[in-house]
């Protein structure tokens, strides 16, 4: 993956009342990064009166052996790209990305009326509009678009027999940015993730719940195939009747980024509303 191409989202949540308003609120913003739009949603069930709106373009930085630094030293150098008023943000990695979230008010209204927030991503090998995800020089599975990767668990598969869940422990203050960074991970587990709930489960720290929806599990061993895209080590695996959960804790709590998660998958004819706690 050495001097490979690194690939930047930006996602601009923007209070509109249609797709084409919240398209035509970005328009400065995609001339003025040298982007293109690539994908437009509706978010106003988690935020009302809201769209969010993502731009692509590719990063003037090149990977190197140390992936890591070059995906957030792209997304440092893009925001500081912006204007000096935006400073040097703090920056998360979770490979194959990185990212930041810009929510001061003051700052980003000047790049798009009525904007909530912006993410700001790098990606390497693909990215999750298109799921094509490609190994890293940090990880050594061999490269090969996910789409083409033969999956164990199948979440349209006509005799699904669980729902997955997915829990994410994010050391931050804001629940924008816990939302994200449990989005980014949820993108390398299932095509569709949707938010349950973010709370703060301690001071400085925030669980999101995400269900990822149904999926066949007959047996234990799923749930480590399931968290192998993730690529950490270390987890632990709880299994009792028809349900289970793996789970990992990081070994130092991080002042800032993902502090631990869990899969967790119930039984699909009684799944609660809420993902089941297996500690």
């Amino acid at each position: 993956m050495v001097d490979d191409e690194l690939e930047l989202l930006i996602t601009v949540v923007v209070g509109a009342e249609h797709e084409r308003q919240a398209r035509a609120a970005c328009r400065e913003l995609v001339n003025r990064v040298g982007g293109r739009i690539v994908e437009a949603g509706d978010c106003s069930d988690e935020e009302p009166g809201c769209w969010s709106v993502t731009i692509s373009k590719p990063s003037s930085e090149r990977v190197s052996e140390h992936v890591t630094a070059t995906l957030a030293r792209a997304v440092r150098r893009f925001v500081r790209e912006l204007g000096p008023e935006f400073g040097t943000p703090q920056v998360a990695c979770e490979l194959p990305t990185a990212w930041t979230v810009l929510d001061d008010p003051n700052t980003i209204g000047r790049l798009v009326p009525n904007c909530e927030r912006v993410l700001v991503e790098a990606w390497v090998g693909g990215n999750p509009l298109t799921h094509e995800f490609a190994a890293t020089a940090e990880d050594p599975d061999e490269v090969q678009p996910a789409a083409e990767r033969e999956a164990p668990w199948d979440f349209e598969a006509p005799d699904v027999t669980h729902v997955l869940w997915l829990s994410v422990d994010v050391a931050t203050d804001s629940p924008a940015n816990a939302q994200w960074q449990a989005r980014a991970v949820a993108s390398r587990l299932a095509r569709s993730a949707q938010v349950v709930e973010c709370a703060e489960s301690e001071p400085g720290l925030r669980r999101v719940d995400i269900n990822l929806g149904p999926v066949v599990c007959e047996k234990p061993e799923v749930l480590q195939d399931v968290v192998r895209p993730l690529g950490r080590e270390g987890w632990d695996m709880l299994w009792e009747g028809e349900a289970g959960a793996i789970t990992w804790i990081a070994e130092s709590a991080p002042a800032n980024g993902i502090a631990a998660l869990q899969l967790a998958v119930e039984p699909l004819r009684r799944a609660p509303a809420t993902p089941p706690q297996v500690v």
